[in-house]
């Protein structure tokens, strides 16, 4: 899935959570009403799917992640919340048009769109996609958008098709070092195929798209291993980067290796700053989409815009 953002309050290894892991429900007056809304337009968010710890502040603040093209992934990462399943093919073809609707009614200022992955169609979802950026910008001209897509096998007419829009932020999940790349991701996925898939995005978008991965820590990575994650991200021209605590969906997913303390984190958005990304959410409950808004207004500050 392109927005595996597993997260659970489920007890590992230690037998309970640290302290500094508060999964917070959610809360507040605009919690029913976005939910209400979703519900009237039959749309998913990968903020509810994937049981996101900061669902309550995003949406509080007009921001939101929608899932596109169902609710069943193709794949199945050994981290991930996400059901999989194989649609064959099935595409609901008034999704964009909704999902243009809901933004509007939502009055978003910032929309994260993204996608389980659909190897059941030839080009992963794209066409799809870029027709809900179209809808969107229809819809509400002034909301800024981000897709965070899969890696659509590679392929680079899928890639022209979800750029051809123009989305204001292309990201794509690396999600871990190249040691641990085959042993937390299905084995269609890939390190390389991911780094690829940021430096063709780059290479085919236009000169001011700017590019965000996230890396998910204490899966058993090495220091060594980040900083070479780093560089690898900054040389495809990776733009902003995010890193979080990975939580266990369920007792039967991967388990987690070590809780990385807030200090640590701190510690790592320094260096990933150091390595040159324009701007570094890093904490034990960031996610993918995470500020999304704000770390895009440093990129560009950073491209002088």
């Amino acid at each position: 899935m392109a927005a595996s953002e597993a997260v659970s309050a489920a007890p590992d290894p230690a037998g309970r959570l640290p302290e500094w892991i508060r999964v917070r429900p959610p809360r507040g007056p605009v919690y029913p009403e976005v939910r209400g809304l979703l519900g009237e337009l039959r749309l998913d968010t990968v903020c509810r799917e994937a049981r996101c710890p900061n669902l309550p502040e995003c949406w509080s603040a007009g921001a939101a992640t929608l899932m596109l093209l169902g609710t069943d992934c193709t794949r199945r990462c050994p981290f991930c919340a996400v059901t999989t399943h194989w649609p064959r093919g099935v595409v609901d073809a008034t999704e964009p048009t909704r999902v243009g609707e809901a933004v509007r009614r939502w009055g978003l200022r910032y929309v994260v769109l993204t996608q389980v992955c659909r190897d059941d169609l030839a080009d992963g979802g794209a066409a799809v996609l870029a027709e809900t950026v179209r809808r969107v910008r229809a819809e509400s001209p002034g909301t800024l958008v981000e897709l965070l897509i899969g890696d659509l096998e590679g392929k680079d007419d899928s890639l022209r098709t979800v750029l051809d829009p123009a989305p204001d932020v292309l990201a794509h999940n690396i999600e871990t070092v190249r040691s641990l790349s085959s042993r937390l991701r299905d084995p269609r996925a890939g390190y390389d195929r991911s780094l690829r898939v940021l430096r063709r995005a780059r290479e085919l978008g236009p000169p001011n798209l700017v590019t965000k991965s996230s890396i998910m820590l204490g899966v058993g990575e090495s220091d060594d291993e980040l900083e070479r994650t780093f560089s690898d991200l900054r040389g495809a021209g990776v733009d902003l980067l995010t890193l979080g605590q990975y939580l266990r969906p369920s007792p039967t997913h991967l388990a987690v290796q070590r809780y990385v303390t807030p200090e640590e984190f701190a510690r790592w958005r320094a260096r990933g700053l150091a390595h040159g990304f324009a701007g570094v959410e890093a904490g034990p409950l960031v996610r993918s989409s995470y500020r999304a808004e704000t770390l895009y207004r440093r990129a560009l500050a950073a491209q002088g815009a």
